[in-house]
């Protein structure tokens, strides 16, 4: 059975330890989870795994024989194979191309490309997800999140003709962008892994996907392994413990009733685009959750409330079928004249449409805000970085300091930062889609804790997560849409998980 040790594991950026002494092993038949706030180390430690960076002290060995890691080619070699969190795919492209991409792809006599069998190895590949409404001929880029991950997760599965198995799989939070049903099909394809003799090393922030799948579980902490265990003799409280060196509520419910204000938002009979049948009136102070399974419009509505989506333009808040206001006002018509009227915006695709990754923490926090932070139009840096700072701590950003670029930043601090921008002058609603995707559970208590507050002090918040357990914690009422329409509009108080996904899912459509 095949065994993986790293030993002595060390790396470090400007003097900075990012990874200091780790040790891990990984052995076949297992789950391993790899556990740790955002930045504990856990991306550099699958960057020296596949090769891409180089290690500045490490002894690695496979089945004992010394390991070479000092390239991809070393990695792929050993039988390594990697599912990022980032959806990496070529838009332009179709399907079953992306599935293919660094492999050879099968050829008619050697020469001209075999499409068809292309197609029908990539079919096979989402097949074994249990997955059919991915057509291996469509252009990936009009696949949602979702579907990218379905498409990755089958490049990594697609069988290599007269090539080695795999012996060690890394997913790096393969459900971050997954509804449940996805969910479900990865988890049984990760036994099907396990039962096969593969290593998995399994990144997840999400407890319960943990405690159900993994066989051992190690925790950086500061670049040092907190804890490996075998997952049995560990606990949910020693686990988050182990990785934030406090105690912190995973998830909290709300504690208690809102304290609503006047109506913010009122849609009526709205219809537009993929939407149709929206009608509720979302008050301030008030959280309204958006559930519903991958693509059935929660991003759409976020967008349309933002000025971005379909029938942006029509004045007066009249559409084609039903009436919109925020305000008392029309919809806005562009992002810009939301933000100017107080609405502010977290897109669930921070690299691609909420970071300018290049620039530094400050230039990220204030972004939308300059022409408040500024006097008679001249800009103001002591003034920008004082608020960055005062959002950065209160978030408890992990940062080196506020010159720092974006993105030497981990993936749930770029969140941070984008939720920073979000609350940096108090809007009066919030559109948040997948505001605690990839974040770990310290700096999930703390995005809480902001969403919280903002709604305490008055904000109406519009939240849409497929993290039911966190749609069920933070929201007053839950919208459930399906198919572009409202389904059901329920109290969020005395609804359990399992009853919100009956409701997702197709049950008996309610309304509150």
């Amino acid at each position: 059975m095949t065994r993986i040790a790293l030993r002595r594991l060390s790396k470090g950026y400007g003097g900075v330890p990012v990874l200091a002494d780790v040790a891990l092993d990984l052995r076949g038949g297992e789950v391993h989870a790899l556990m740790g706030e955002n930045g504990a180390g856990k991306s550099t430690l699958i960057r020296v795994l596949a090769g891409v960076t180089p290690a500045d002290r490490l002894e690695a060995s496979l089945d004992g024989a010394p390991l070479p890691l000092a390239s991809p080619g070393d990695a792929a070699r050993a039988g390594f194979r990697f599912l990022h969190q980032e959806l990496h795919i070529v838009p332009t492209l179709s399907v079953a191309e992306n599935i293919f991409l660094g492999r050879a792809a099968p050829r008619r006599l050697g020469l001209a490309i075999d499409w068809k069998r292309l197609e029908a190895r990539a079919a096979h590949a989402l097949a074994r997800l249990g997955t059919t409404h991915i057509d291996p001929r469509a252009r990936a880029g009009r696949l949602g999140p979702g579907d990218r991950m379905l498409v990755r997760l089958a490049a990594l599965l697609l069988d290599d003709e007269g090539g080695a198995a795999p012996r060690l799989v890394v997913m790096d939070e393969p459900t971050a962008a997954l509804t449940q049903p996805e969910s479900e099909r990865l988890f049984a394809v990760v036994r099907d892994l396990r039962a096969g003799g593969v290593a998995i090393l399994y990144v997840s922030h999400r407890l319960d996907e943990v405690m159900a799948l993994a066989d051992r579980v190690t925790v950086l902490r500061d670049g040092r392994a907190a804890l490996s265990s075998a997952l049995g003799e560990v606990d949910r409280a020693g686990l988050i413990a182990a990785m934030t060196g406090r105690a912190v509520a995973d998830t909290a419910p709300s504690d208690g009733a809102s304290v609503l204000g006047d109506v913010a938002c009122h849609l009526d009979g709205v219809s537009a685009g993929r939407l149709s049948g929206l009608s509720f009136a979302l008050r301030e102070g008030e959280v309204l959750g958006l559930a519903g399974l991958e693509g059935a419009g929660q991003s759409d509505l976020l967008h349309l409330l933002l000025g971005c989506g379909p029938g942006v333009g029509i004045r007066a808040g009249i559409r084609a079928a039903g009436r919109a206001e925020v305000f008392g006002g029309p919809l806005p018509r562009s992002p810009h004249e939301a933000w100017a009227r107080g609405l502010a915006f977290v897109p669930r695709e921070r690299r691609a449409k909420a970071i300018m990754p290049g620039r530094d923490v400050t230039a990220n926090t204030v972004l939308a805000h300059l022409g408040r932070l500024s006097t008679l139009g001249l800009a103001r840096p002591r003034r920008e970085r004082a608020e960055a700072l005062r959002l950065a701590q209160g978030l408890r950003l992990r940062f080196r300091d506020l010159g720092q670029p974006v993105r030497t930043l981990s993936g749930g601090n770029q969140q941070k930062v984008v939720l920073a921008r979000a609350t940096l002058a108090r809007p009066r609603l919030l559109l948040l889609d997948e505001p605690t995707r990839g974040v770990d559970v310290g700096a999930r208590a703390d995005v809480h804790a902001a969403i919280r507050d903002l709604a305490r002090t008055g904000a109406a918040v519009v939240l849409a997560s497929t993290d039911l357990p966190e749609l069920l914690a933070l929201s007053d009422r839950i919208l459930v849409l399906r198919g572009g329409r409202q389904a059901a509009l329920v109290p969020a108080r005395g609804l359990d998980a399992a009853g919100l996904l009956a409701l997702v899912q197709g049950g008996a459509e309610r309304a509150a």
